[in-house]
């Protein structure tokens, strides 16, 4: 009850005590009157009884023009004040709308006109903003887009070992690791992302003994300030880091650089060339000690019959040609492990067409059409390797046959892509070719040939005429990859909230609560926001979760591409009501994970961060009731947007996702998805935080504390 009130109802109290006070003194007038006789008696219970009639009645009347002036004045100045708090911390959009007398309504449009003046300032601070941070902005694209477009794994964190960017090679990295068969889930490695620890990735002690390496160089005043060292991966995977300082303007370290490397294939190589060396050396051991003992024999006893010499003749050769075979066996070996050292990399198949006849147009003048059918797929191809043959491909037609103009076609066939170069005149015999010259293909700059680059690629290349035509092609079989399947989600039309303000579960003593995290700023703190969509509404009578969506907050930044989205396969059916919510039916969930599969992947998602939903204690029963099923406990500590709206705007009734969106100027899109709910509640949040930073709540123990007074945290259902 705020202080509006409890004014008002201590005035309404002081009324009616009054009243009462007053009719007893006039009943009490009336009993001793009654003792000076009968007439008199009648006479003044008459005058007492009206004027009791009198004073009651002139209670009530006063009592209803008190309520409405509470009304208008008191209850209405303290939603004005709620107002001017909102759009001044929240949404300058919003402006204010009472009804009371006309001192309020002159009072509201004083408040609207400086609210249009407010925003027009804002406009112009965030223009001006924008524009100074424009430059930075643009250097920070730069090094993002750099760092992305490396082959190698980036990690950069600072002193402490938070993440504060990572490309994509990384990503992959840490999450390669395969699961577990029939799951449909994406493994369960270690999770990468923005604010987590980099010492759940790698072993502590490996980066605190490369960062102690490169403190001591740092004293010595050394130059070289990077060391490396070999890591495992969470799925057996061999790791080389190099670490890199990133040094402060007193030279001090202020963070670090991981560059990583998957070096698995390479040391596998390596230990097979020494397995090829050791059995190339006993091989060539043994022979040449054989040849020696031949000749030297021969040398020392020249009076040896022919037939004698012949037998150590043929000693000579037979040991000379196992050695030659050897050799030839190893050296085919090495050239293997050459081969296998190429990268393929995913590339859209059109990216592919433009390179080639870029390629082809600028280094041999040649016209290049291009005719692509179907949409384009993604490759797993060495692209420079793929280019430069295709451009040789072209070299030898123009010196063979002067063909000044060519054709790329890409079509599907099966699961290979066919990339054909057509041109007008004879066929080409691939055999023929040789191997190509030189091309800056191979590690050892030596020759390859088409057929080997094809064989690398998992495809087949070769060359035909068109029958009934003057046309002939080289065409090149590559293998499509499987594009990762995100799952279909039926799109809904946005309905109402429908579920029960539910608080079967105690949000306030979770076990994961500390001292020193309740004492963090809102601000500072890591944020998991999740949603559950769900057959039904009664999880104690066995509705299950049929879908969870979460997004990070990481320094008060909404961190879009972290997002966990999962379906779930519930094992029961959805009711009717539940699918006109969500639009899930049971169709869409056959053939995907059960709960005991996908919540052991969202607790490792939520590692380490305070949860955040709305409605909170329903999804927290739901992942309570799961404990026992799934041997996985939720003990984060947990804020809720519904009790929080409720702290910051207690004079508004209704605090559904859309209410608060609408009055925080925030779009609700995407309404009744896991993912697209969690998205608005995050939104929701990080302007809830700012609201509540103006009532003096900063921390998080300050907002459990005040959501914990609320009207909602005192439900029961």
């Amino acid at each position: 009850m705020n202080r509006s009130q409890r004014a008002y109802v201590l005035t309404v109290a002081g009324i009616l005590l009054f009243s009462l006070g007053v009719a007893a003194g006039m009943a009490g007038s009336a009993w001793l009157a009654g003792a000076q006789g009968k007439f008199g008696a009648n006479r003044t219970s008459v005058s007492m009884l009206l004027l009791l009639a009198a004073v009651l009645g002139g209670s009530a009347v006063a009592g209803v023009v008190l309520s409405r002036w509470f009304r208008q004045y008191f209850f209405s100045l303290e939603q004005i004040a709620e107002d001017v708090a909102l759009i001044s911390a929240a949404n300058p959009s919003h402006r204010v709308q009472v009804e009371g007398g006309e001192s309020l309504q002159k009072l509201a449009k004083a408040v609207n006109s400086l609210a249009d003046q407010f925003q027009a300032a804002v406009d112009d601070r965030e223009s001006a903003i924008l524009q100074a941070r424009a430059d930075l902005e643009g250097e920070r694209n730069r090094l993002v887009s750099l760092v992305s477009d490396l082959s190698e794994g980036v990690i950069i964190c600072n002193a402490h070992g938070r993440i504060l960017l990572y490309n994509h090679r990384a990503r992959e990295l840490f999450h390669r690791q395969p699961s577990p068969k029939g799951t449909g889930l994406s493994g369960v490695g270690a999770f990468i992302g923005l604010g987590r620890s980099i010492f759940g990735l790698i072993e502590r002690t490996a980066i605190t003994h490369a960062l102690a390496q490169i403190q001591r160089r740092l004293e010595q005043g050394s130059n070289d300030l990077t060391t490396r060292f070999v890591t495992a991966g969470s799925d057996g995977r061999l790791i080389r880091v190099h670490v890199a300082p990133v040094l402060s303007s007193q030279q001090t370290p202020d963070g670090f650089i991981l560059m990583l490397q998957d070096v698995t294939e390479q040391l596998k190589v390596s230990d097979r060339r020494d397995q090829l060396l050791r059995t190339l050396t006993e091989r060539v051991r043994a022979s040449v000690a054989n040849i020696r003992v031949a000749i030297e024999t021969m040398e020392e006893f020249p009076e040896m019959t022919p037939a004698q010499v012949q037998r150590f003749r043929q000693v000579i050769l037979t040991e000379s040609r196992g050695l030659s075979d050897s050799l030839e066996v190893v050296l085919q070996d090495y050239a293997e492990d050459l081969k296998s050292r190429w990268r393929l990399e995913s590339m859209l198949s059109d990216d592919l067409v433009w390179a080639i006849a870029n390629q082809m147009e600028t280094s041999l003048g040649v016209t290049v059409h291009t005719e692509v059918k179907n949409e384009p797929v993604w490759l797993s191809v060495d692209s420079h390797a793929v280019v430069q043959a295709c451009t040789w491909i072209v070299q030898q037609l123009m010196r063979r046959y002067s063909v000044r103009s060519v054709t790329i076609g890409l079509q599907p066939i099966d699961r290979f892509v066919a990339l054909d170069i057509v041109w007008n005149g004879p066929g080409l015999a691939l055999q023929n070719l040789g191997e190509l010259p030189r091309p800056g293909l191979h590690p050892t700059q030596g020759t390859i040939s088409l057929q080997e680059i094809a064989e690398r690629h998992g495809g087949e290349i070769w060359s035909q005429t068109k029958p009934f035509s003057n046309q002939a092609y080289v065409r090149w079989l590559l293998p499509m990859t499987q594009p990762k399947h995100l799952g279909n989600v039926p799109s809904v039309k946005q309905k109402s909230d429908s579920r029960p303000e539910f608080y079967d579960f105690d949000l306030f003593h979770q076990p994961g609560q500390t001292s020193a995290l309740d004492q963090r700023s809102l601000a500072t703190l890591t944020y998991t926001v999740f949603d559950t969509e769900t057959t039904g509404l009664n999880p104690s009578a066995g509705d299950e979760i049929i879908s969870i969506g979460a997004v990070r907050i990481v320094n008060a930044r909404l961190l879009h591409q972290e997002v966990f989205d999962q379906l779930v396969n519930p094992k029961r059916p959805v009711s009717r009501m539940a699918t006109q919510i969500h639009g899930l039916s049971n169709d869409a969930l056959q053939g995907q994970p059960t709960i005991e599969q996908v919540l052991p992947q969202f607790h490792r998602f939520c590692e380490d961060t305070v949860l955040v939903a709305h409605n909170a204690a329903f999804d927290m029963r739901l992942l309570q009731l799961k404990e026992a099923q799934t041997g996985v406990t939720f003990d984060n500590p947990v804020l809720d947007t519904l009790l929080l709206s409720a702290v910051v705007h207690p004079n508004h009734s209704d605090h559904s996702l859309e209410a608060i969106a609408a009055r925080l100027g925030i779009d609700a899109i995407g309404r009744h998805t896991a993912l697209g709910d969690a998205m608005l509640t995050a939104e929701i949040f990080l302007k809830l935080i700012r609201l509540l930073e103006r009532k003096g709540i900063r921390t998080l123990a300050e907002a459990r504390t005040a959501a914990e007074q609320t009207y909602y945290a005192r439900l029961r259902y």
